[in-house]
């Protein structure tokens, strides 16, 4: 007997998108098959294939639509804030509302890196991160974009991943915007 159920999502590709960003932040990637995604989602166990081929290219799609929600969420923060820092602790907030994803997408070898999708999301994620550095209020808007952007992102990736795996030392409070803002204030005064 065929593990066939009957088809009624609507979108099968989301359906699976969702059972596996689930799937990771339960178990973390290692645990993701396509036939445990399959179960989750109420399909049979070809389709994740038909629509993502492997593993690697249903992760590849995760890694997308987090670069693609992560481009979104700091974008907001630069529109709605007008502060460099609020998109680093924007940053900070997706890495932790968006924990599976976050992991996917800082994991090339876990898919597809040259994926023309990944690399348009991962270009606008670029864009919007380092679209503040020119308005720094502090004199570093002359200086290196590049290098002022490697500086703010290492910042906020190294402490979303610090706080994610609970590294952090105590006293920071269990607030981690409250804390990603406090930390990014001492290289990045807000305007």
């Amino acid at each position: 007997m065929t593990d066939v159920r009957p088809y009624h999502h609507g979108d099968l590709r989301q359906a699976v998108l969702a059972a596996a960003v689930a799937a990771i932040t339960e178990a973390g990637t290692a645990g993701v098959s396509l036939r445990e995604l399959a179960r989750r989602a109420g399909v049979s166990h070809a389709a994740p294939a038909h629509h993502f081929g492997d593993k690697a290219g249903l992760l590849t799609a995760v890694a997308a639509e987090g670069y693609d929600l992560l481009a979104n969420a700091l974008t907001d923060a630069q529109q709605r804030t007008g502060s460099f820092r609020e998109v680093g602790v924007a940053y900070v907030r997706f890495a932790i509302e968006h924990r599976a994803h976050f992991e996917v997408m800082y994991r090339p070898d876990l898919y597809h890196a040259d994926d023309p999708v990944v690399r348009a999301a991962r270009g606008r994620a670029a864009d919007a991160l380092y679209s503040g550095i020119g308005s720094l209020p502090d004199g570093r808007a002359g200086q290196d974009v590049r290098l002022v952007g490697v500086a703010a992102w290492s910042l906020v990736h190294g402490f979303a991943t610090l706080w994610l795996t609970g590294a952090l030392p105590a006293g920071l409070g269990d607030d981690p915007e409250t804390a990603a803002r406090a930390v990014a204030g001492i290289l990045f005064r807000a305007p």
